[in-house]
C-alpha cells in the first residue's frame, strides 16, 4: 500500500538521469565541499571579450568577459570507463553548490541569456568542476583628471567571495599571472589600453573578517589628437587672432572692438563645450589651465585696446587745447575726423571740417559756388592721395601701446606653451 501511495504522489518530482548518476538527492549541497575542515582552493580564470564603454561623467567602465571557476567537489564524482567529463546547462547550478563570487564596487551587471543563458557546468569523474559565465559588468574605476586630458586612468576589477571568508574559501588565479588573458582586437576610441595585469589581496570587513580579493587591473592612456582639435588648436587660433587687432588702425574703433568681442566670445563657447562633457570636480585640469590662459591673453587684447583709447583721446584734447589758445578756433585735421566716423580724410581735399566757427561757414559758402567744376578733379585727386598716404597715416598713428603688445604677447605665449608641454607631457 506504501508503495503504491508513493507511485500516486504527482508532488514529487523524478530526478533526471543526470542527477541520478551525480547523486545529488543524496548529499546536501547547501553546505560547501569539506565542510568543517580546511578552506576549499577555488581557482579563478578570466577572459576579457571587450571594454565596451568608458564614462568620465559617471566614473564607471563596462566589460564584457568570460568567468570561470575551478574546484573540486568529491560529492559530484561519478563513474566512468572512458574517464569522460560531463558538461551541463544553467539548470543543474541551481541544485548544487557553486562559488558565490561578486564583483566588488559594480553598479550592475548581467549573465547574458541569449539564445540561452550563457552558463556551463562541466564535471569530471573524480569531482573537479570547472564553472564557465559569460558576464557584462558595469563597475566604479575612481579617476583622476588633474591631467585630463593628457592623463593615465588606472581601473580595476575586483572579485570577492560574498558570504565565505578565508576560513571556508580561497580565491586565487589559477594559472597565476596567465590567468587574464585578452582579445587581441580590443580598442577604444578615446583610449589606448597599455596593459592587463592579475592581482590578488585580502579585504577586511569588522563584522565578518577577511576575504581573499581578486583584481583585474588595466591602465588606459587616453588619445591627446581628438581633444588637439577639438579645443586646443581653436584656442590657439583665437589667440593669434586677437593679435590681429594690433595691427589695425587705432582710429579704426568698429573694426578693433568687433574683433575682440569676436574672439572673447568664441573662446566662452570652447570652455562651455569642454566643461559640459566633463564631471564637475572641485580641481582644476590641464584643459582648463590651457583654456583659462588662452582666454586671458584674449581678454588683455581687449583692454589693451581700451587702454590705447583711453589714452588716445586724452592726447587729442590736450592737441585741440593747445591749438584752440594759439589759433583762436578749434580746427579738426584728417586723424581726427577720422574718430568721429571712422573714414580716412585726406588734408589736401578736405581743407576746413570746422563747423565751430563763422570763418568755416564762410569758406563754405565759396565752396559751393566752384563746386560744380572742380568736383572731377577733386576726387582723381583724393583717391591718389589716398592710395600714396593711407599707410603712412596708419604707421605714424600707432600708439606705443600697440608697438609692445605686438612683441610681448606672441613672445610670452610661446613661453606659455613651452612650459605647458613641457610640464604635462
Amino acid at each position: 500500500r506504501e508503495i503504491k501511495m508513493r507511485k500516486l504522489d504527482s508532488t514529487k518530482v523524478r530526478p533526471l538521469k543526470s542527477e541520478q548518476l551525480l547523486r545529488i538527492e543524496d548529499h546536501d549541497f547547501a553546505l560547501r565541499p569539506g565542510f568543517g575542515g580546511s578552506p576549499i582552493p577555488v581557482g579563478i580564470d578570466v577572459q576579457v571579450e571587450s571594454i565596451d564603454s568608458i564614462s568620465e561623467v559617471d566614473m564607471d567602465f563596462t566589460m564584457t568577459l568570460y568567468l570561470r571557476h575551478y574546484w573540486k567537489d568529491e560529492r559530484l564524482s561519478f563513474r566512468s570507463t572512458k574517464n569522460k567529463s560531463m558538461t551541463f546547462d544553467g539548470r543543474l547550478i541551481k541544485k548544487i553548490w557553486v562559488p558565490d563570487v561578486f564583483f566588488v564596487h559594480s553598479k550592475r551587471s548581467f549573465i547574458h541569456d541569449t539564445t540561452v543563458e550563457n552558463v556551463m557546468l562541466r564535471v569530471y569523474p573524480d569531482g573537479n568542476v570547472l564553472f564557465s559565465l559569460r558576464i557584462t559588468v558595469s563597475a566604479m574605476c575612481f579617476m583622476d583628471f588633474s591631467r585630463f586630458p593628457l592623463d593615465t586612468q588606472n581601473c580595476s576589477l575586483e572579485l570577492e567571495s560574498y558570504a565565505y571568508n578565508e576560513d571556508d574559501l580561497m580565491l586565487y588565479w589559477k594559472h597565476g599571472n596567465q590567468s587574464l588573458s585578452t582579445d587581441e582586437h580590443i580598442s577604444l576610441s578615446q583610449f589606448f589600453i597599455e596593459e592587463f595585469s592579475a592581482s590578488s589581496g585580502l579585504a577586511f570587513y569588522s563584522s565578518t573578517g577577511w576575504y581573499n580579493r581578486l583584481f583585474i587591473n588595466f591602465a588606459l592612456r587616453r588619445h591627446i589628437f581628438f581633444f588637439v582639435l577639438q579645443s586646443y588648436f581653436p584656442a590657439m587660433l583665437m589667440v593669434m587672432l586677437s593679435w590681429v587687432s594690433f595691427w589695425i588702425d587705432r582710429r579704426a574703433v568698429p573694426a578693433r572692438v568687433s574683433l575682440g568681442i569676436t574672439t572673447v566670445l568664441t573662446m566662452s563657447t570652447i570652455i562651455t563645450g569642454v566643461s559640459a562633457s566633463m564631471p564637475q570636480v572641485s580641481y582644476i585640469k590641464a584643459v582648463d589651465v590651457y583654456l583659462w590662459i588662452s582666454f586671458l591673453f584674449v581678454f588683455l587684447s581687449v583692454i589693451e585696446y581700451a587702454a590705447v583709447n583711453y589714452l588716445t583721446t586724452i592726447e587729442e584734447r590736450k592737441q585741440l587745447k593747445k591749438r584752440g589758445k594759439a589759433s583762436g578756433m578749434y580746427s579738426i585735421d584728417a586723424v581726427q575726423a577720422m574718430a568721429f566716423d571712422g573714414c580716412y580724410h585726406d588734408p589736401d581735399v578736405d581743407m576746413d571740417l570746422t563747423s565751430f566757427s563763422d570763418r568755416c561757414e564762410e569758406n563754405a559758402t565759396r565752396a559751393r559756388a566752384t563746386s560744380v567744376s572742380n568736383v572731377g578733379p577733386a576726387r582723381i585727386k583724393r583717391k591718389r592721395s589716398l592710395k600714396g598716404n593711407v599707410g603712412r597715416i596708419i604707421l605714424q598713428n600707432n600708439h606705443v601701446i600697440d608697438t609692445y603688445s605686438r612683441i610681448i604677447f606672441p613672445s610670452v605665449y610661446i613661453v606659455f606653451n613651452f612650459f605647458y608641454w613641457g610640464l604635462y607631457i
